[in-house]
């Protein structure tokens, strides 16, 4: 029997809606209904969008680095260069390959000297070099930095008068001896200075960027030595040059695993080109000088101009990634909130192992306490 309404219909007047329903509201039930869900899972769309990650005012989360390009890359590829070719020129010194050493002193002198004068450069003015020089700071890269240089350029300079003009042969072999010593923290300590900045993909490299820069160091004295020096003399630089080579590209490979997201920046735009142009003139070079430098001229010009030109490559290459990291703020803002998820997990496990160790200990306490009997019962006495 229908009211005086009419007969109540589903989902009408007096239905559905009559008993508290919805009409549309009600998941459908059944088999058919479980694929409409399903097909409705499917087509669902985010409803929170993807993050971007911004700053106030679309300014960088960090400063973005103020150096010039042509100085600082090409500061910290002459520094690589002079303290490979003094290492360089005292193996050459000691082995009697004359020839060889005086290109690699003269060399490891010029690049030095353009090195300080691309230094000095960007800081505007040279007495801010001099100022850097009043203190000592052994935890400041850029004081043992400047420090390094001021002490390294005279014994270069000497290195190469001495060789020159072949006057004051044992003060000469004496500069020799110490540029040598020097040489392997000139060409590395760059990369100290990079990584003990807040830029993302200099920082985040701290482990390997030394490797990377003394490999490169390696191979582009290497290179300048194939380059002026008789092939009768360039064994050793070429063996220099395959050494460092291998140092450069396996710690770049492995530095760019580690870095994890900041080492996207070193594939990408002109940094990318750069290092890939770093790793293809690297490679050759080095193959090259060991393949056909011992008996061609002209091949061993051409490979060391390629170890040069690759060396090069790596250092803008580095330089141009790092402020392309300081720029987007994803690189500072993801691996900061990866490290404090980290953190907390390893908080988490520690109070997790705490509790348990308190869970074991005074479970053994009851039991001890059961096995012992109660106090005052016979079991206890």
């Amino acid at each position: 029997m229908s009211g005086a309404g009419g007969p109540v219909v589903p989902g009408g007047p007096g239905g559905a809606e009559a008993d508290g329903e919805r009409p549309g509201r009600e998941a459908p039930t059944g088999q058919g209904g479980g694929r409409h869900r399903r097909r409705r899972r499917r087509g669902e769309q985010p409803v929170v969008p993807e993050a971007e990650f911004t700053s106030y005012y679309g300014m960088p989360v960090l400063n973005r680095p103020t150096w010039k390009a042509l100085d600082i890359a090409g500061y910290l590829f002459l520094g690589g260069l002079a303290g490979g070719s003094s290492l360089l020129a005292a193996g050459a010194h000691a082995t009697g390959r004359r020839a060889l050493a005086r290109s690699a002193k003269v060399g490891a002198l010029v690049a030095i000297s353009a090195s300080a004068a691309a230094l000095v450069h960007d800081l505007g003015r040279p007495e801010r070099f001099l100022n850097m020089l009043r203190v000592a700071k052994p935890t400041s890269p850029m004081s043992m930095g400047s420090w390094l240089l001021a002490a390294y350029g005279p014994l270069a300079g000497a290195a190469a008068a001495t060789e020159v003009t072949g006057r004051l042969p044992r003060t000469g072999a004496a500069a020799t001896a110490g540029a040598a010593l020097l040489g392997p923290a000139v060409a590395s300590y760059t990369a100290v200075l990079l990584a003990d900045t807040a830029v993302p993909s200099w920082h985040e490299g701290y482990r390997e960027l030394p490797f990377v820069f003394t490999g490169s160091a390696a191979a582009a004295a290497g290179g300048l030595g194939m380059l002026t020096a008789p092939v009768g003399q360039a064994g050793p630089a070429r063996r220099a040059a395959a050494l460092g080579a291998a140092l450069e590209l396996g710690a770049t490979e492995v530095m760019a695993h580690r870095m994890g997201l900041a080492a996207e920046p070193l594939g990408r735009g002109r940094a990318g080109t750069l290092m890939r142009l770093s790793k293809v003139l690297t490679a050759a070079g080095a193959a090259a000088g060991l393949l056909a430098g011992h008996r061609s001229r002209p091949a061993a010009a051409l490979s060391g101009a390629a170890l040069l030109a690759g060396s090069a490559a790596l250092r803008f290459g580095v330089f141009r990634a790092g402020v392309a990291s300081a720029e987007d703020p994803r690189y500072t803002v993801v691996p900061q909130r990866a490290r404090l998820r980290a953190r907390e997990r390893e908080r988490e496990r520690e109070r997790a192992r705490e509790r348990d160790r308190e869970r074991r200990s005074g479970g053994d306490g009851g039991a001890g306490g059961l096995a012992g009997g109660a106090p005052g019962t016979p079991e206890s006495q």
